[in-house]
C-alpha cells in the first residue's frame, strides 16, 4: 500500500517515488525554466557591439535614451532594437511569447515600425551603416515618446504578467525544495512521512494555481491592441525615410562616396551633414549634384576603334584588330584549332597602326567671380555664384580623375582673392572642398576705369594687409 495515514502525525504519508512523479513537470520547470528575452530583434554580439559604440559616440542618442527613460522603463532595450531594426541586413523579430513580459511593450513598438509600408526604403539607405541608423532612430523620437505614452495602459498589464510569471517560477522552486525535503526524511522503504508528503502536495496545487494564473495574464498581455501605436510607428518611419534619402542624395550630390562616410567618425559625419543641410550649400547641392552627373557622364563616354593611322600587319592576340584572312579559318571547322593554337601563341595576323600619344596636361584652373554682381539671380532662381561653383566642382572632379593639379581662385576684385590648391599627388580634402564652395561673395570696390586703377595703385602702396586668406 503506497500511502496511509502516518500515526505520529496524522497526516497523509507516501511514497517517494509516487511524490516524485507527482512533481516531475515542476521539477523540470524548476531546473531550466523558459529563457525569456528583452530585446525584440534577434542580434549577435557584433551587431551589438555596433550599437554600443554608435551610442558613446552620439549625445543625441545619449540624451534621447534619458529623456524616454523618464517616462518609462526599459527604453534602452527600445533605442538598441529601433537602431538594430534599421542596421541589420535581415532584422528578425523574437515571436512576442518569447519575450519578459515587461519588454512586450518595446516589441509592439518595433514590430508596427517593421510593418510600416516605408520601412523597407529607410531600410535601403541604412542597412550597415550605424550612422545613419542612428539617425532614423533620432528622427523616430518624438514618435517614440507618443508611442509610449499611449502604451501606459498596455503596460501595467504587462507588468501584472510578469509579477505572475514570477511567482509561477517560485512556485515551481517550491515543489523541489518541498521534494527535497520529503527524500530526506523517507524511510529506507521509501516512505515519507505524513507532514512533508502533504507539503509536496500543497506545494504542487499551489503551483498549479500559480501557473493558471500567469498563463491567463500572459494571454490577456499577449493580446492587449495599443490605440494609434500603428498610424504613429507609419508617420515616424515616413519621416525618417525621407531625411535619410535628403542626407544620401546630398552627399551624392557633394561627391561623397559610402567608403568616405564610412571611414569618418560619428562627430565629423554629423558636423558634416549639418554643413551639407543648412546655409548655401544646401541651396546649391542640387544644382552641384547635376552638373557632377554631367562630368561623370562625359568621362564615362569612350571612342571605339579609334586605331589612328594603318600603317600594316603585324602579330598579336587583340581580336579587334584581326585581319579577315585570320576570321576566315572559324568558318571551317578543321581549321578552327590552328585558329586556337595561333591566339594562343599571340600570332594572328593584325592590322597595325600608329596613333598620336597624348604629352603631359598641366593644372586645371577655375577662376570663379564673387562679386556683388554674382548675387543677381538666373535661370530658376539660381544665382551666377552657384552656376560658377558648381562648375568649377565639376572642373575639380575632372581633373582629380584625369590625374591633374587643380587650382581654385575665388576673387571680387584685384587684391580681393582666396586660392585653393588640391594637388594630383594627396587625397582629396573634402573639407577643404567645401571651404571652396562655401567661400562668400566680397563686395567689390564702387571704382573702375581710370579711378580703379588709381584705387588699386593706392592700395598696393598702403600699409593695410589683405584681407585674411588673401594672395596678392
Amino acid at each position: 500500500m503506497d500511502e496511509g495515514t502516518d500515526p505520529d502525525t496524522g497526516g497523509s504519508a507516501g511514497r517517494l517515488g509516487g511524490l516524485t512523479d507527482l512533481a516531475g513537470r515542476w521539477l523540470a520547470r524548476s531546473a531550466g525554466a523558459t529563457a525569456r528575452h528583452t530585446g525584440a530583434v534577434v542580434a549577435d554580439r557584433f551587431d551589438r557591439i555596433a550599437w554600443r559604440d554608435t551610442y558613446e559616440q552620439s549625445a543625441a542618442l545619449r540624451e534621447l535614451a534619458d529623456d524616454l527613460g523618464v517616462r518609462q522603463p526599459h527604453t534602452d532595450d527600445l533605442l538598441t532594437d529601433a537602431f538594430l531594426a534599421a542596421y541589420k541586413a535581415a532584422p528578425r523579430l523574437r515571436e512576442a511569447t518569447e519575450m519578459t513580459p515587461t519588454h512586450l511593450v518595446n516589441h509592439r513598438i518595433v514590430t508596427a515600425l517593421l510593418e510600416s509600408p516605408d520601412f523597407a526604403e529607410l531600410h535601403r539607405e541604412t542597412v550597415g551603416d550605424p550612422y545613419a541608423a542612428a539617425m532614423a532612430v533620432l528622427a523616430q523620437g518624438s514618435a517614440l515618446r507618443r508611442m509610449l505614452d499611449d502604451s501606459r495602459p498596455a503596460r501595467d498589464r504587462d507588468e501584472r504578467a510578469e509579477r505572475a510569471r514570477r511567482k509561477a517560477e517560485d512556485a515551481a522552486d517550491a515543489v523541489a525544495e518541498a521534494l527535497r525535503q520529503a527524500a530526506d526524511e523517507a524511510g529506507e522503504d521509501g516512505t515519507v512521512p505524513g507532514p512533508a508528503a502533504d507539503a509536496v502536495r500543497r506545494a504542487v496545487e499551489e503551483a498549479e494555481a500559480a501557473q493558471a494564473r500567469a498563463a491567463s495574464d500572459a494571454a490577456r498581455s499577449l493580446a492587449v491592441a495599443v490605440p494609434g501605436i500603428r498610424a504613429a510607428a507609419s508617420g515616424a518611419v515616413a519621416r525618417s525615410a525621407s531625411a535619410a534619402r535628403r542626407e544620401a542624395a546630398l552627399m551624392r550630390a557633394w561627391g561623397v562616396g559610402s567608403g568616405e562616410l564610412e571611414r569618418m567618425a560619428f562627430d565629423e559625419r554629423a558636423r558634416l551633414a549639418e554643413r551639407l543641410r543648412t546655409g548655401r550649400l544646401a541651396e546649391w547641392a542640387e544644382l552641384i549634384g547635376r552638373f557632377r552627373r554631367m562630368a561623370d557622364g562625359q568621362r564615362a563616354r569612350k571612342v571605339e576603334n579609334a586605331t589612328g593611322e594603318l600603317i600594316g600587319v603585324t602579330l598579336g592576340d587583340d581580336l579587334s584588330r584581326v585581319v579577315p584572312s585570320e576570321l576566315a579559318h572559324l568558318g571551317l571547322p578543321e581549321l578552327r584549332a590552328v585558329f586556337a593554337a595561333r591566339y594562343a601563341a599571340r600570332e594572328l595576323m593584325l592590322y597595325d597602326s600608329q596613333g598620336e600619344q597624348a604629352t603631359g596636361r598641366g593644372a586645371v584652373i577655375a577662376c570663379v567671380d564673387t562679386s556683388h554682381s554674382m548675387y543677381e539671380a538666373g535661370p530658376g532662381g539660381i544665382t551666377r555664384e552657384a552656376w560658377a561653383k558648381a562648375c568649377a566642382l565639376a572642373l575639380l572632379d575632372q581633373a582629380r580623375h584625369a590625374g591633374r593639379d587643380f587650382v581654385g581662385i575665388v576673387f571680387s576684385a584685384a587684391d580681393r582673392l582666396r586660392v585653393f590648391r588640391f594637388p594630383a599627388g594627396r587625397p582629396a580634402d573634402f573639407t577643404r572642398t567645401l571651404d571652396f564652395a562655401e567661400t562668400p561673395s566680397v563686395a567689390a570696390p564702387a571704382t573702375s576705369g581710370p579711378c580703379r586703377r588709381r584705387a588699386n595703385s593706392s592700395r598696393r602702396s598702403s600699409t593695410t594687409p589683405p584681407a585674411p586668406g588673401a594672395t596678392s
